[in-house]
């Protein structure tokens, strides 16, 4: 007869037998159509400098100047052309301005830009610069904050097999942020990049054209002034010619009527008195006086003795 107890204990004792059907892990294997299905990043927007209400105006170009006197008069006359067309329009008759006309709008847009820089020196050693500077970068500091922890958030694991890239060689340093490469954002910013730089390259077209035209003016004043200079030589010889043959004549006239007594004056011809002596002369002959008869024979032999050239 069993013993009751050791039949509890067997039982106490006996381990219960362990399944040997696997489990199935509960994590969702990903699909790859719902891969090929994944939404793509939003596009970036793109942006925009950040503007100053309290700054200067800044200049305008003499191309600008022009488009904006002759645009409303085009318009009128053209009411079926777009805004482009007509833009198009505009540029064709600069291209084709005389040099004296653009000249006009390209002087303005030299005066305005001078107008521009000492504003703005002036501007920036105001209270309204520091401010608007140090808001600037308060805000770039914050901007570069947020991306760096958007970084470190952790990305899901993916429970298909990719190549993993190293984070350094995708990403490349414009400015003051990274931009991921081959993607949207990436691509939005070349083409920002790329109008920012046809933009500045027509800029640097103007001022060329602006600079070749200033220095084409300055070519011409320097010639003027060469000019100038030796018409001045020229005349200052001319001078001293003239000064040279008016002593002659003084020193001749002196001496032929130093003996000669002007009637009425008693006075005698002296080099430093000359020209009043022969002023007086003159008007004595005028006169035609019957007691001038003798003073007029007088001044006819001395005049036919004189010697003018020298």
């Amino acid at each position: 007869m069993e013993n009751p107890m050791e039949t509890s204990e067997v039982v106490q004792n006996d381990e219960t037998p362990k399944s040997t059907t696997p489990v199935v892990s509960e994590e969702k294997i990903p699909d790859s159509s719902e891969n090929s299905q994944k939404p793509k990043p939003p596009k970036a927007k793109k942006r925009k400098k950040p503007k100053d209400s309290t700054a200067p105006r800044v200049p305008l170009t003499g191309y600008v100047r022009y488009l904006n006197d002759r645009r409303e008069s085009v318009r009128a006359a053209n009411p079926n052309l777009s805004f482009a067309e007509i833009t198009k329009m505009l540029a064709s008759e600069w291209s084709n301005l005389p040099v004296d006309k653009k000249q006009q709008y390209l002087d303005a847009a030299e005066q305005d830009r001078e107008r521009y820089t000492r504003e703005y020196n002036a501007y920036k050693q105001t209270e309204a610069y520091k401010l608007f500077t140090q808001q600037q970068n308060e805000k770039k500091v914050k901007e570069n904050k947020d991306k760096e922890e958007a970084v470190k958030v952790p990305t899901p694991v993916i429970a298909h097999s990719q190549p993993v890239i190293n984070k350094d060689s995708q990403d490349m340093d414009f400015g003051n942020f990274d931009i991921p490469i081959f993607t949207e954002e990436f691509l939005d910013h070349n083409k920002t990049r790329d109008a920012e730089l046809r933009q500045l390259r027509k800029v640097n077209t103007d001022y060329e054209q602006q600079n070749a035209i200033l220095t084409k003016h300055i070519e011409n004043m320097k010639s003027a002034i060469t000019k100038l200079e030796a018409e001045i030589l020229q005349q200052e010889k001319n001078n001293a010619s003239l000064q040279q043959h008016l002593n002659h004549l003084r020193n001749t006239l002196t001496n032929g009527f130093g003996g000669v007594k002007l009637p009425g004056i008693k006075e005698v011809a002296t080099l430093q008195n000359i020209d009043n002596y022969m002023t007086n002369l003159h008007s004595i002959l005028l006169e035609n006086s019957s007691h001038d008869t003798n003073l007029l024979q007088t001044v006819r032999d001395i005049v036919g003795k004189l010697e003018f050239n020298g």
